[in-house]
């Protein structure tokens, strides 16, 4: 009885965690604002620019060790839109600059800034 009731529950778990993955937070919604979540795990604080074709638009600063949230202007984003991300060191001459992806509307992009 108990070995029926332990394939029972394990087979209810798997059903949830498969339902779980189907709602997750995969799906944009247009509607919302566009964000880009800066993880700056260096000492230096970040001048965050957004970059679409020769356009570069500052987002604003990511403090140093820390995650800031910078919206990203819907003007920017029009569709599937290309964009590349710099992130620009106060106080210093380093500067990087992401790869090219694409964001959509809604989207919330994770920039990681690896420390120095």
């Amino acid at each position: 009885m108990s070995s029926r009731f332990f394939v029972l529950a394990a087979a209810l778990l798997a059903v949830t965690a498969c339902n779980g993955f189907k709602r997750g937070s995969g799906s944009t919604n247009p509607n919302e604002p566009t964000t880009l979540q800066v993880d700056n795990q260096g000492f230096l604080d970040m001048a965050v620019y957004a970059v679409r074709s020769v356009e570069r638009i500052r987002l604003g600063t990511a403090t140093g060790n820390g995650k800031t949230n910078l919206r990203i202007p819907s003007a920017l984003v029009n569709g599937l839109t290309p964009m590349r991300f710099i992130a620009d060191p106060i106080g210093s001459t380093r500067a990087s600059i992401s790869e090219e992806i694409t964001v959509a509307p809604g989207d919330t992009v994770v920039l990681t800034i690896p420390p120095i």
